[in-house]
């Protein structure tokens, strides 16, 4: 519980560097870190939470430019090396979802921290948005919620799936342990019909966790 006390503590005070850092992934499709955030995350974290986030950058430099299969593996594999931790145990809150820039100076987050750093990488790499989604499935294996990001060569296309479970990245039809309930990204919000239709059911804003991560960057940014 201590440490769940120290998490929630400089989560606190990282918060307030850290959304404007995400929003400006989303829209200007870099990932720019400040000095102010790297010596804080030196300071508080150590130096191997610095290093990760300096890897991240050199991930986004690496991969800006290589072909789109390149990049759904890099950003894969980068992000999955963190620790799968509960918001429970990591952050002392049933559900919370974290920022890439949490994600790995704690070095530790689940399904739907892994997710959406995926896909905040990837937007910020240049993939267009229309092409992923951020998916809630259920882990039929396992029988509980779960969360992957999916990208779409094309719109009605077989998705390849990213998912922190496994390192190998799958196409859909053979991840039949996955079952899709509905999807989001930065356009709408589907959900999964049992023909497998997908049907547009309104924006992501409809999604509490979603609303509330776009709430706090708005009042970060705020003059």
């Amino acid at each position: 519980m201590a440490a769940v006390i120290v998490q929630r503590v400089r989560r606190s005070f990282l918060v307030p560097l850290l959304l404007p850092v995400i929003l400006g992934i989303s829209l200007a499709s870099a990932i720019n870190l400040s000095d102010r955030l790297m010596d804080y995350v030196l300071q508080e974290f150590g130096l191997e939470a610095q290093q990760r986030l300096q890897n991240w950058q050199r991930l986004h430099g690496l991969a800006i430019n290589a072909p789109i299969d390149r990049k759904l593996h890099l950003v894969n594999s980068f992000f999955n090396r963190a620790e799968f931790v509960s918001d429970q145990s990591h952050w002392g809150e049933e559900d919370y979802w974290a920022t890439p820039v949490e994600l790995l100076t704690t070095n530790g987050g689940d399904c739907e921290d892994f997710s959406i750093a995926k896909y905040l990488t990837l937007r910020a790499m240049g993939v267009p948005d229309e092409q992923l989604r951020i998916v809630y499935v259920k882990a039929l294996e396992l029988n509980q919620a779960h969360m992957v990001l999916a990208w779409y060569k094309t719109p009605d296309a077989e998705p390849l799936v990213l998912d922190n479970l496994i390192n190998h990245i799958k196409p859909a039809s053979q991840r039949p342990d996955l079952e899709p309930v509905y999807s989001f990204n930065g356009e709408g919000l589907w959900l999964n019909q049992q023909s497998g239709v997908r049907k547009r059911v309104g924006d992501a804003e409809k999604l509490e966790h979603w609303r509330k991560l776009n709430e706090r960057l708005e009042q970060q940014l705020r003059p």
